[in-house]
């Protein structure tokens, strides 16, 4: 059963049942996108503090193994690289820059997500969901 009563077909009925269901209570700074399979994903536009806090995980929770990946791989090589160049074992490598790891991906780990899901074939919803993809360069 759907609850949202939305089949994936574009008009205007779905699209108004679905705005009347989820959209209002969405916050401003939230943007909803589709794919043509109708697969819908909703996310924050704006800074991630889950990734602030908790650095790769957000990721992990939504599915988002390329962008896991990217993230994993950016730290491991900027770790290897510290140890090399200081001499210190790879743990404390890690640790230090740990925290600052939290807090690129707080700055990043949002714009990632939406530009891979723009690459998969996912488009703003609807016209608030573009303006705010638009105006805050998520979406090219």
């Amino acid at each position: 059963m759907n609850p949202f009563n939305f089949n994936g077909n574009n008009n205007n009925d779905d699209q108004d049942n679905l705005e009347k269901n989820i959209l209002p209570f969405l916050p401003d700074n939230y943007a909803v996108v589709i794919n043509e399979k109708a697969e819908l994903k909703i996310g924050k536009v704006g800074f991630s503090y889950t990734s602030l806090f908790f650095g790769v995980v957000p990721s992990i929770f939504r599915g988002d193994w390329y962008n896991f990946s990217c993230m994993i791989g950016v730290e491991l090589f900027f770790t290897m690289l510290l140890t090399y160049v200081t001499g210190m074992n790879i743990t404390q490598s890690a640790q230090s820059l740990g925290f600052t790891f939290q807090i690129v991906w707080g700055f990043l780990y949002n714009l990632m997500y939406f530009r891979h899901l723009q690459n998969k074939g996912f488009v703003p919803q609807n016209k608030k969901s573009a303006v705010l993809l638009k105006t805050k360069k998520f979406f090219k």
